[in-house]
């Protein structure tokens, strides 16, 4: 079958991408072929574009998550069928195309009452928000966090789902624009970090205490800070890299920072067991049913045009996130 999709021959800038004909196999006996309706753009493509995250393949297509309708099924495969929403997650990357077969136990039916619009920004991100809120730290009442980027998509997320669970949140944003996006979010406070020092406001706000867990998808621009940010035995958690990958440590520095504990987790550990996958998945579902997760903005661009969302995302030219459209 003939498709399109935006290919990497070689890593490099967003100008590495190549949109161009491909063909697809019909789908395998455990395999859920999807007719892409919306394809999320999330800072991991940028990374196997870059090469930062190597991939054994050419071409890359990158992607990992899309929303779409089923177009075909495997012999082996129950509870989908032709024509039926759905929504994946799946790695290895290739779902910068117009269709694609993913392995039946990564995809999930939408809820009737999500639009393709909201669900295309919230595989990746919601069930990134879910395990580090409920699986590498569980986060309760009792609890202050501090969350970096909070006017971006994932920050959005993370803070509204936090608030829910009763913990104090403080945020970071650079433009009052991204204030006002973390406040509605359900932030407590947002610190204009290009105006103040953040370790010096998260002292203030806390009373000298430090936070129980520090959330940073941003990486070697705020690490060091944020190890500063911490309590006694808190928890870094270093999950992205958007100004670039954090460079190595000395172990006896976080005995010197206070016995803190450092993880640098990843969303496909959580989900990997088919049963976490539809147990976050459902719980995300649920929290965007009450009204606790509200989708973040959405900026759509087309699938041919995946080179110059990639340099929006990485310029941080958008409130919220991007998808792209065959």
């Amino acid at each position: 079958m003939d498709i399109e999709s935006s290919q990497i021959e070689t890593p490099g800038g967003p100008e590495a991408m190549v949109y161009r004909p491909a063909t697809i196999t019909a789908p395998g006996s455990d395999e859920v072929r999807v007719r892409h309706s919306l394809i999320a753009v999330n800072f991991l493509d940028t990374y196997h574009r870059s090469g930062l995250y190597p991939l054994n393949a050419s071409p890359i297509v990158p992607g990992v998550e899309a929303v779409g309708v089923v177009d075909a099924v495997g012999a082996d495969v129950e509870g989908f069928e032709p024509g039926q929403r759905v929504a994946y997650l799946h790695a290895p990357p290739g779902s910068y195309a117009t269709h694609r077969n993913v392995p039946a136990t990564s995809v999930v039916a939408l809820p009737n009452d999500l639009k393709d619009e909201h669900a295309s920004s919230l595989m990746v991100r919601g069930l990134t928000a879910w395990y580090l809120l409920f699986r590498t730290f569980a986060v309760g009442p009792k609890h202050t966090i501090l969350v970096h980027a909070a006017a971006g998509g994932m920050g959005q997320l993370l803070g509204s789902w936090a608030a829910e669970l009763g913990a104090t949140v403080y945020g970071t944003a650079s433009s009052e624009k991204k204030v006002e996006a973390g406040l509605e979010a359900g932030y407590d406070e947002v610190i204009r970090y290009d105006e103040v020092s953040f370790v010096d406001e998260i002292e203030r706000l806390t009373e000298g205490a430090g936070v129980d867990v520090v959330y940073d998808g941003v990486g070697q621009a705020t690490f060091h800070d944020s190890l500063d940010c911490l309590k006694k035995r808190g928890l870094m958690v270093t999950f992205g890299n958007a100004s670039g990958p954090v460079e190595a440590i000395e172990p006896r520095l976080l005995g010197q920072k206070g016995s803190i504990f450092l993880t640098r987790p990843s969303l496909f550990d959580y989900v990997d067991e088919p049963g976490e996958f539809r147990t976050g998945c459902q719980a995300l579902f649920d929290a965007i049913a009450r009204g606790v997760v509200s989708p973040p903005n959405l900026t759509v661009v087309p699938l041919a045009e995946a080179a110059r969302a990639h340099e929006m995302l990485e310029n941080r030219e958008v409130l919220g996130t991007i998808a792209l459209k065959p």
